[in-house]
């Protein structure tokens, strides 16, 4: 058979994207600087009794990129899929993932990846998913076009704060300057990524604390789901879904929340979201203010003064 003209195979795809886009729901993936309330927002929408959001998944990128190599095939991209050093997170049986895989004729990674959120949707009877890997501000606009569904929510804090929560936690972090240049690189990258997909918003961490009903009406808005009251108190269930993590994680190359790519025990995943098992607290909003050492606060400043200025 001939092949289409470049063009003609370009607006099978649109046609293909807008009918993909109207028939599956909208799915938020939640995205940001580490240490930013990412964790939080995913548990504030997972309380909602249509939409589950599992666990960072991070594999994204690495399955479009092998997908793409010449003679990829289901089971070659599952093995990289029920590999991953995260796979275990989200209680799924790789024999069934990958004879479901196997049913895709001719195998396609949109419909792959829509099985493994599904089936894991499954385990809840949800209806609805999203995903929170807030690396993945690095990777939107190829995530955009695998999945047209998706809806990207830049969740923004005040850097201060940031280094500030980092500094407490590791007594290896980087010093206040690296850490404001990385900072600033991570914010401006997300934003610039997010005018090149279709659906992407903003929100500020501190007004999330300080209205937390006006901003998750927000985001319901965004991902056109009704605003339901048990997302505010999404800490009932804290507790129980971040256990879902606590299982020693293997090393890789995947840099992780407390900047290890060596294997990170199940407590200490644990520990490190222990604050969402309580409601918003609003004494989270500044603590640079009357913790952060002088020192610390002027070289974080010294680099990060307009950025700081220019998100208000």
């Amino acid at each position: 058979m001939q092949l289409l003209p470049r063009s003609a195979r370009r607006a099978i795809r649109r046609r293909r994207l807008v009918r993909d886009e109207r028939m599956v729901p909208p799915a938020p993936f939640v995205v940001g600087h580490g240490r930013s309330g990412t964790t939080l927002l995913r548990l504030m929408l997972d309380a909602h009794p249509e939409l589950v959001i599992p666990p960072e998944t991070q594999f994204l990128p690495q399955l479009i990129q092998v997908s793409k190599e010449p003679g990829a095939t289901a089971d070659g991209v599952c093995d990289v899929l029920v590999g991953h050093r995260r796979w275990e997170d989200f209680g799924i049986e790789a024999d069934e993932i990958r004879a479901r895989w196997r049913t895709i004729e001719p195998f396609d990674l949109r419909e792959g990846v829509r099985i493994f959120y599904g089936l894991y949707a499954d385990r809840f009877d949800k209806p609805r998913w999203g995903d929170k890997s807030p690396g993945y501000g690095w990777n939107m606009p190829p995530i955009d076009k695998l999945l047209p569904e998706a809806r990207f929510i830049h969740l923004i804090r005040d850097g201060r704060d940031v280094t500030l929560s980092l500094l407490a936690k590791h007594d290896d972090a980087p010093p206040p300057a690296q850490q404001a240049k990385h900072w600033i690189k991570r914010v401006k990258q997300t934003r610039k990524q997010g005018t090149r997909v279709r659906h992407y918003m903003e929100m500020h961490y501190e007004d999330l604390l300080e209205d937390p009903e006006k901003q998750l009406r927000r985001v319901c808005e965004f991902i056109d789901l009704e605003f339901d009251e048990r997302m505010l108190r999404y800490h009932e269930s804290a507790a129980e879904r971040i256990s879902e993590i606590k299982r020693d994680m293997k090393g890789g190359q995947e840099l992780t929340q407390d900047r290890s790519r060596g294997e990170v025990s199940g407590e200490r995943r644990v520990e490190i979201h222990k604050l969402t098992s309580e409601p918003p607290r609003k004494d989270r909003i500044g603590k640079w203010r009357r913790e952060m050492d002088p020192g610390d606060l002027a070289e974080f400043e010294s680099v990060a003064g307009p950025m700081l200025t220019e998100l208000g």
